[in-house]
């Protein structure tokens, strides 16, 4: 989407003038990658508009592919209006105007499986299966095993506004139980699932073999399979294609898709406590957590290392006014993601501080 954000704080009915950037989980996601070096597709569908050709030439700048991206020449390009301020707080308004747009009418006639299906890892958003029945049907397809399926990572990403039908706890749930990795904040899983705390939400999602759950300025926990302990009979394997993301030559884990699992013996969990970070605008810092986190997923990291990277990356983008950050150098990432236990906790990231000359703080 098109987003329009206030050029000073207020109420909608309030702000004057507004400026226009991109939105949308997905985008966002590939992105980030992209700026961290990896290779990225986005796919998607725009109207042959003039918003749908800034979205292309923006989202393109950064490095992605978007020879995928069709063009609807009956619908306009989704676009919305947000305040400044954070989503969990009372003064938060955001308005979508993206009833009938192109990307509602997406559907698995105009994704077909050659288009996605070539990747390491294929990256799906609840929000797209909000936006219509066909859009539905499009991720239940993406999401439904196959052989030599990739990676599927889901982001439940659940926004209240878009599930007027009241339908969203259902299909979230189904879409989160048939990916392989899953991400999903403390806070959303309890409005939309009433689940309380991290061990609950495992225990009410046992099937993926990778579970994040973000917990905000407290950190985030994963659950990971552990080798050896599938539980069910897969249907179909993730798997290495050799097209694979960046330079990155590491082979992501064998993932069995479907089953169940005892989470009180078949899991790992691992906590990392989210660096301070002075906040300039909280938007887009979920997108870039799980860009982090896929980043060190492509290249092999260990749990432990691909929190911390996802930890890094949001605080990129809580660092800047837009949705989007730049992130560190992948070097001056890694050296972070090094620090010992009592220097991590003592990180503070602020504005510039992604750039190479400047000084991260450990108070």
């Amino acid at each position: 989407m098109v987003t329009f954000v206030p050029t000073t704080p207020g109420r909608l009915a309030d702000v004057p003038a507004f400026a226009r950037t991109i939105g949308g989980a997905e985008s966002n996601v590939a992105c980030a990658l992209a700026a961290a070096g990896h290779r990225a597709k986005w796919v998607g569908r725009v109207g042959a508009d003039g918003f749908g050709d800034h979205l292309v030439r923006a989202i393109g700048a950064y490095g992605v592919d978007t020879t995928a991206v069709t063009r609807d020449p009956a619908r306009p390009t989704g676009v919305y209006f947000r305040t400044a301020t954070d989503r969990a707080t009372d003064g938060h308004e955001v308005v979508y105007y993206r009833s009938g747009s192109a990307a509602s009418a997406m559907s698995p006639a105009t994704v077909p499986w050659e288009t996605v299906g070539r990747g390491r890892v294929l990256h799906l958003s609840g929000i797209t299966a909000a936006l219509s029945d066909d859009c539905r049907a499009l991720l239940r397809g993406l999401t439904a095993p196959r052989p030599g399926r990739p990676l599927v990572s889901f982001d439940v990403n659940f926004r209240a506004g878009l599930w007027r039908d009241g339908g969203g706890a259902r299909v979230l749930l189904e879409l989160a139980r048939r990916a392989d990795l899953v991400f999903v904040g403390e806070d959303e899983a309890e409005e939309v699932w009433g689940l309380a705390g991290p061990d609950a939400i495992r225990a009410a999602l046992p099937e993926p073999g990778t579970l994040v759950v973000k917990r905000g300025g407290r950190g985030a926990v994963a659950y990971e399979r552990r080798a050896g302990s599938d539980t069910g009979t897969a249907d179909a394997r993730t798997a290495d294609t050799g097209t694979g993301t960046g330079t990155a030559d590491a082979r992501i884990a064998d993932t069995r898709i479907g089953g169940t699992a005892d989470t009180g013996t078949a899991d790992t969990r691992t906590a990392v406590p989210a660096p301070v970070v002075d906040v300039v605008a909280p938007v887009g810092a979920g997108d870039a957590f799980a860009a982090g986190f896929l980043s060190g997923t492509l290249r092999g990291l260990g749990p432990k290392e691909r929190l911390r990277h996802g930890h890094l990356m949001a605080a990129a983008a809580l660092t800047v006014p837009a949705d989007l950050g730049v992130p560190p150098a992948r070097a001056h990432a890694d050296r972070l993601v090094a620090l010992d236990d009592t220097a991590w906790g003592r990180l503070r990231l602020g504005p510039g501080w992604t750039g190479e000359d400047q000084e991260v703080r450990t108070p």
